[in-house]
């Protein structure tokens, strides 16, 4: 039988005074709570209390394990609470983790503007060395991690906190050599800037959008930064996030490649522990980070 059921039982009984007291007090029977004071004293080795018809009085041993029982049972209840009170307010560590090239992207600059407004807790954010099981994140100790591509597990909650523009472009110096693109197809007869984690290209939106798996990788690397410095050397076409390249798509050092077509948006979720008691540290940063997003959206490429 639990201990601390049986201690409970026995503390009430101690101040009661009587079994039928501490019955009253316990929303439970005499017979039940003489029953859990008796388990205890076999548990415990001695006897706890001497017993009259009336009423019991505590032995020496009694009376010493009356007292820390109690002490127990106390500091049980304010460690609780404590748990609780923590739970609802928006301070402790907070864990992160997420792929080094979302991180070395518009989120990095999010969560460093969440630390700042929110001082009490502590970020600890680590790019990379994530599973491709979505929930090894928890078993790792971190309380968040971002992807951008659908989940369906129902051992993790799943937020969308943003959208990531992409864009299809090269350089002037390579279109002017190789030549543009008139169709998705001519992806195919240009040199390729490839990410090792985004072998195929979509290209459109829709029903009319078309996937490319590129064969023709002349550079490949598993960091976006590194893409758009070849491209912008002219190495050849790439796929790249739109909000790290906006400068150099503004000063012409890249353009656009098919713009009538576009390239499909990727989804930024973020990933957390299941059920629907959320501790506050998560949902206040979850909420910042939406609204980060909302006020700093990416500026049109004219």
């Amino acid at each position: 039988m639990d201990r601390l059921l049986l201690m409970h039982s026995f503390v009430t009984v101690a101040q009661a005074g009587s079994f039928n007291g501490a019955a009253k007090k316990l929303g439970s029977s005499g017979s039940l709570v003489s029953r859990h004071v008796a388990e205890l004293e076999r548990q415990v080795g001695v006897r706890l209390v001497n017993r009259t018809a009336r009423s019991v009085s505590l032995t020496e041993p009694g009376l010493r394990y009356a007292e820390f029982a109690a002490r127990v049972l106390e500091e049980i209840d304010a460690q609780d609470a404590a748990l609780a009170d923590s739970h609802d307010r928006a301070e402790g560590t907070l864990s992160i983790i997420c792929p080094k090239w979302i991180g070395s992207l518009d989120l990095g600059d999010a969560i460093a503007a969440f630390s700042a407004a929110h001082p009490k807790i502590q970020v600890r954010f680590e790019l990379g060395g994530m599973s491709d099981r979505t929930y090894d994140f928890l078993d790792s100790g971190f309380d968040v991690a971002f992807h951008t591509r659908d989940l369906r597990d129902s051992s993790v909650r799943l937020k969308k906190i943003s959208s990531l523009p992409f864009v299809l472009c090269g350089s002037a110096d390579y279109i002017a050599r190789q030549g543009g693109l008139a169709h998705p197809n001519d992806i195919a007869g240009h040199d390729c800037l490839v990410h090792v984690n985004d072998p195929v290209w979509r290209i459109g939106h829709g029903h009319a959008s078309t996937l490319h798996k590129i064969r023709n990788i002349a550079f490949s690397s598993n960091s976006y930064l590194a893409l758009q410095k070849a491209a912008v050397h002219g190495r050849g076409i790439a796929l790249l996030p739109q909000r790290p390249a906006y400068d150099d798509l503004v000063s012409g050092a890249l353009k656009v490649l098919l713009p009538e077509l576009a390239v499909p948006d990727r989804p930024l979720y973020a990933i957390y522990g299941p059920g629907q008691d959320t501790p506050r540290k998560i949902s206040v940063f979850l909420d910042f980070l939406s609204e980060w997003f909302s006020q700093n959206p990416i500026p049109a490429i004219r």
